[in-house]
């Protein structure tokens, strides 16, 4: 965004979806790959070094940001826990103001969930759960996340989330919104966070035929008649590599119209978005696109419902 286009934000910001990783202190395969190695948001070599709190200080300069939640980013399944531990280890310093709470991982379709969930929740900053369903198309096919939304053990993972007052992000793609409908509507006590503004891919020509427009706005409708969902507006640099403002709003303005201003939050998947865009210039667009709100519903979008869900 051009500068002459830059205006003071003149309110505390809630970051609701970051990350940070030290990699002498848990192993991230991603992060550890080959340098030129592509993922569905783009090259991640320029991000294949540690960011720590400092690093992201950095990065904030001196926007308001008083608060934000740390979100599990892809460990080594013998490393997760060790993710766990050393966000928390970054919430305990004295000296460090961010982050303020976390969403850590879990294997919802384990045989040992309980015994690992206790483990997870022993760490106070905990806030809930991520385990993803779907990342793109491509890789969701390798992968084969896209099964948990049929699987039993899945279902029974999130009945034991809602039993513990944990909350769920989730991320998906748009062709699995239907699917996860049919599962969430069984979850009206579980609080859900749905990650990426639900991932839309439409933005990029790579998967736009597959993942249309009409298929997004219709799932996010399925999703929002949901009470108990929520929707970051996070991570669109994935999808619009080249932060077109115009395509950002048109999500925004879909995503605002369908959850309206209490069931939103804003974050911005630092340092992955770094990739494309400063975080200066993200925040600066959440602002502009903003101008026609209220200051009460601004303070919402901005921190309050991030707050009020997370329990910060």
């Amino acid at each position: 965004m051009p500068s002459a286009e830059r205006a003071d934000i003149t309110i505390n910001i809630c970051d609701a979806h970051h990350h940070l990783w030290d990699l002498s202190a848990v192993r991230y395969p991603w992060l550890d790959a080959p340098r030129g190695t592509r993922r569905f948001f783009g090259d991640p070599s320029r991000i294949q070094k540690n960011y720590l709190p400092s690093d992201f200080f950095v990065d904030i300069q001196r926007l308001p940001v008083t608060q934000s939640v740390h979100i599990q980013v892809g460990a080594a399944p013998d490393h997760q826990l060790a993710e766990t531990a050393w966000v928390q280890a970054q919430i305990d310093q004295s000296s460090a103001v961010l982050p303020s709470a976390m969403v850590a991982f879990a294997d919802l379709t384990s045989g040992d969930l309980s015994a690992e969930l206790d483990q997870i929740q022993s760490f106070p900053g905990v806030r809930g759960v991520r385990q993803i369903v779907g990342r793109a198309p491509d890789e969701d096919r390798d992968t084969g996340s896209g099964a948990l939304l049929a699987d039993p053990r899945w279902h029974a993972g999130l009945r034991e989330l809602e039993k513990r007052s944990l909350r769920f992000d989730l991320q998906l793609i748009p062709a699995q919104m239907a699917a996860a409908f049919e599962v969430f509507k069984h979850f009206e006590k579980l609080p859900v966070a749905l990650c990426h503004c639900g991932s839309p891919w439409f933005l990029n020509p790579r998967y736009n035929t597959s993942q249309g427009f009409d298929m997004w706005r219709c799932g996010l409708k399925k999703l929002a008649s949901l009470p108990n969902m929520h929707c970051k507006i996070s991570g669109l640099g994935m999808f619009n590599q080249s932060w077109d403002h115009r395509a950002v709003k048109i999500i925004f303005d879909t995503v605002l119209e369908i959850f309206g201003p209490q069931r939103c939050m804003f974050g911005s998947n630092f340092p992955v978005d770094k990739l494309h865009i400063d975080y200066q210039s993200i925040w600066q667009c959440y602002w502009q696109l903003c101008s026609e709100l209220s200051k009460p519903q601004k303070r919402a979008m901005f921190a309050q419902n991030c707050q009020r869900f997370y329990a910060l």
